[in-house]
């Protein structure tokens, strides 16, 4: 108890000094809440393109595997990756005939092309060739209309599901439901939109939303190249069964292409995984980057705090002096400069905390979706008061150390 009253004095007297110098210590707390600012837009930024990019790549689906030629994310001799063969729809054929555990099959392949509806025209637009499978490997579905039927891709039809920004820019306020459009200098029909789901924001990533799915029967009829590159995408049969399943997945690839034992594989099997595993270690350094300079921001800050404190210890020097005259023990001394320095920086962070709302707010308008959790909230603080106790901590130590005959004397 009696310490718990010696603490509460300690911030009473030091309160009483921040209101005595109350433009002394705004201009002292400004360092701080520039720190602190920087901290939490940091961090709400870091978390909001984390979750936007989770949410994005959610249509890969997390049991997913993708037989490429290429691996998406890679390291070392390019060349040796560019020289592999094609992954191809036959390839595609036989393995769904091969995998008999695998949930679906799916063969996919892309070109950009001009997309026209009456007198608008969008151009370099992904044209997705793909199977009624689709939406079993990705985790999106057509908002309103429907996806593509097996009888559609059996029958070559030329239907399309396109993405929900092609519909707002194409279509405006016009329903595209059933109407025509011209993929290159062929006409679809429009049966479905997908729904929304943003853009990776990775690397510059696909913008899923700004696609176009037809029938890869149709595509292929239309585009041509029926050797042309193809990703596989194979559904496990469950996610405690993704390791036995890739071994599995990667033997039948080999028995394709007809491997030796002794000739590596030259395909590429990707997984959302590899992705997140990434972008983890990308991020992870940008925010170490972030808050590095965040740092030195606070550091300036303390450093000013440290600063106003030794003026400070130095005006109350007879203060200091009668406290310990009467009585005053030098821990005394120390946790009422402590308490000071730690309540401007507190006082500081709060404020900075309150001024990262209004620009989180700002962000989540404009740029991406974040929001200013608790645990932020919690951590920025606790940085303010650590950095007020770090600063403190060498002006408290001089006050507590003073001889109070000396410190009677100053004038």
């Amino acid at each position: 108890m009696r310490s718990i009253a010696e603490y509460r004095e300690s911030f009473l007297i030091a309160l009483a000094a921040i209101k005595a110098n109350k433009t002394r210590g705004i201009l002292t707390t400004l360092g701080i809440i520039i720190g602190i600012v920087a901290v939490v837009t940091t961090m709400t930024v870091a978390n909001g393109l984390g979750n936007n990019f989770k949410e994005s790549i959610s249509a890969i689906g997390s049991d997913v595997f993708y037989v490429s030629r290429m691996p998406w994310i890679f390291t070392g001799n390019f060349f040796e990756f560019r020289n592999r063969p094609n992954v191809t729809f036959k390839e595609s054929e036989k393995l769904e005939t091969r995998l008999k555990r695998a949930v679906a099959v799916n063969p996919s392949t892309g070109s950009r092309q001009s997309v026209k509806y009456r007198s608008r025209v969008l151009e370099g637009i992904p044209i997705i060739g793909t199977t009624e499978k689709q939406t079993i490997v990705a985790s999106a579905v057509p908002e309103y209309g429907r996806f593509f039927t097996t009888i559609d891709v059996q029958f070559k039809k030329y239907f399309c599901v396109i993405g929900s920004e092609i519909k707002e820019q194409l279509f405006k306020d016009v329903d595209p439901m059933y109407k025509r459009i011209k993929i290159g200098r062929y006409n679809f029909r429009v049966v479905g939109v997908m729904e929304k789901q943003g853009s990776s924001g990775f690397f510059g990533g696909p913008n899923f939303d700004r696609r176009i799915f037809v029938p890869v029967t149709t595509f292929l009829k239309v585009f041509g190249g029926s050797n042309r590159q193809f990703d596989i995408a194979v559904k496990a049969p469950g996610q405690e069964e993704m390791e036995d399943f890739r071994f599995e997945l990667v033997g039948e690839m080999r028995k394709i292409r007809k491997l030796n034992p002794m000739e590596g594989d030259n395909f590429a099997i990707n997984t959302m995984d590899s992705l997140m595993n990434a972008y983890n270690n990308v991020m992870g350094v940008v925010v170490l980057i972030g808050l590095v300079v965040t740092g030195i921001s606070l550091f300036v800050g303390g450093i000013g705090v440290m600063n106003i404190m030794f003026v400070s210890v130095t005006e109350r020097t007879r203060e200091i002096g009668i406290r310990k005259a009467i009585g005053a023990k030098r821990r005394s001394i120390l946790v009422q400069f402590l308490v000071e320095s730690s309540a401007i920086c507190l006082i500081g962070g709060l404020i900075g905390v309150l001024l990262s709302f209004g620009v989180t707010e700002l962000i989540n308008r404009t740029v991406l979706p974040a929001t200013v959790s608790i645990g932020i909230v919690i951590v920025a603080l606790l940085v303010s008061v650590v950095v007020g106790v770090l600063s403190g901590i060498i002006p408290a130590f001089r006050a507590s150390r003073m001889n109070p005959i000396d410190a009677l004397r100053y004038e």
